[in-house]
């Protein structure tokens, strides 16, 4: 039904492919003497976090029943995404060649890219054609392809439809709409009237980042240097800090990560809400108020449809992989449209091929993947950066003091500057 983990923190379901067993349990050989020696072919771990829907055991068993000498096994890390990249990132520098496959955050392919951990890719060896447009610039950095895209993710605007169709109104697509239904619709119903994900960690990052980008600007530039300082970031990040002074966002939401502000909208007590499009099925379930009343749109901007952040994971290969040529022919099997299928039907999870957002049964199952579909399309990836979490923490931090009014919105771009100047290897 959902897939937490995934969301705003930017990890959809944490997941590693690690290698360097043999069967005893013993060390195996993570060199390319031994790749040689056997084709680059043999079997696998797989290590996952986050599979919350237990649909990933059963999906391997068919890659398994085909190819009984390239056997995965699945086993799985810690829930948390810090402590997931944490322990990907230790068993990486390592040097062991301790993994095969991983599954990261797509905001970490250019960090791992150019830290040498994951190597380059063949494009023509991967159905790229076939996804999203979108979502394949996450897995690229330097002009160099460096993993396949896996799953993708979008933010999307849920609101509640029985009281906007109530009031005679149409779901936002301004900000100015947004702005103006969440100070006077809401407090008629006693509900506050925005909220996202605005506590200080990767959410709000995302958050932010949206909002300069459906502003018209950036934080890095594609060559790494430093771009916030600019009028499209104070509009952005003074959109957020005004929601908080004048009420229409609740104070209570600089508190909320993905599933705070999910429980919020669903318990009734929320008019608009971003969030990720695992929320859709929590607010449809059982014991939801808003079960039946509400539906979602892509996510308004300063003068119409605004620009997402690309969430989702990406399937990379360890510069150390032990058996590259079965990694590379397991992510072309998890990327396949039969199992891209599943991937949303037993792990609710969005897929990457963009014909799934176009069938009839599938949309009929998942009303929400038009709107999914439009996000992804407008949507973009998070700033490339080889310090990526550095980047991260400084903007959490920035906005975060910007929107509980202890710093001007135009000082605090200017700060953020300031310090991803101070971070950023380009600045």
């Amino acid at each position: 039904m959902r897939w937490i983990r995934a969301a705003g923190r930017g990890l959809l379901v944490a997941m590693i492919v690690l290698t360097g067993y043999t069967a005893s349990g013993t060390p195996g050989a993570g060199t390319a003497q031994g790749a040689a020696r056997d084709g680059g072919r043999g079997p696998m771990t797989l290590a996952t976090a986050g599979d919350l829907t237990g649909y990933l055991g059963p999906l391997l068993e068919g890659w398994n029943r085909a190819h009984p000498g390239e056997r995965v096994t699945l086993v799985e890390l810690p829930d948390s995404a810090d402590e997931t990249r944490a322990q990907m990132t230790t068993g990486l520098r390592s040097g062991h060649g301790r993994f095969d496959i991983l599954n990261i955050d797509v905001a970490w392919t250019g960090e791992f890219a150019a830290a040498g951990w994951i190597a380059p890719l063949e494009r023509d060896r991967f159905a790229l054609d076939s996804f999203l447009p979108p979502v394949t610039d996450t897995a690229t950095y330097d002009g160099r392809l460096y993993a396949v895209p896996y799953v993708t993710n979008a933010g999307m605007l849920y609101y509640r439809k029985d009281i906007l169709d109530r009031e005679g109104e149409q779901p936002p697509r301004t900000w100015a709409d947004l702005e103006r239904q969440a100070r006077t619709i809401a407090p008629r119903y006693g509900l506050g009237g925005y909220a996202g994900q605005f506590l200080p960690y990767e959410g709000l990052t995302v958050n932010a980042t949206e909002a300069v980008y459906s502003a018209g600007g950036t934080i890095l530039g594609d060559d790494g240097r430093v771009t916030v300082d600019s009028a499209a970031a104070r509009i952005g990040i003074g959109f957020l800090a005004r929601g908080v002074r004048d009420g229409w966002i609740p104070g209570e939401a600089l508190t909320y990560m993905e599933e705070e502000s999910r429980q919020a909208f669903q318990d009734g007590r929320l008019l608009f809400l971003r969030n990720w499009p695992y929320a859709y099925a929590g607010a449809s379930g059982p014991g939801s108020k808003v079960a039946g009343k509400f539906a979602a749109v892509p996510l308004p901007g300063p003068g119409g449809t605004g620009t997402s952040v690309l969430g989702g994971s990406n399937l990379a290969v360890s510069a150390r992989a032990r058996h590259p040529e079965s990694a590379k022919d397991l992510i072309a099997y998890l990327t396949s449209a039969p199992v891209q299928r599943k991937v949303l039907t037993d792990g609710a999870l969005p897929p990457v091929r963009a014909a799934l957002y176009q069938d009839p049964e599938l949309v009929r199952a998942y009303p929400y993947l038009p709107a999914l579909r439009a996000s992804v399309l407008a949507a973009a990836p998070r700033p490339k950066s080889p310090r990526y979490q550095q980047v991260s923490l400084a903007v959490q931090a920035v906005v975060h003091d910007a929107m509980a009014q202890q710093q001007d919105p135009a000082a605090a771009v200017h700060r953020l500057a300031r310090e991803l100047s101070a971070i950023t290897p380009r600045g």
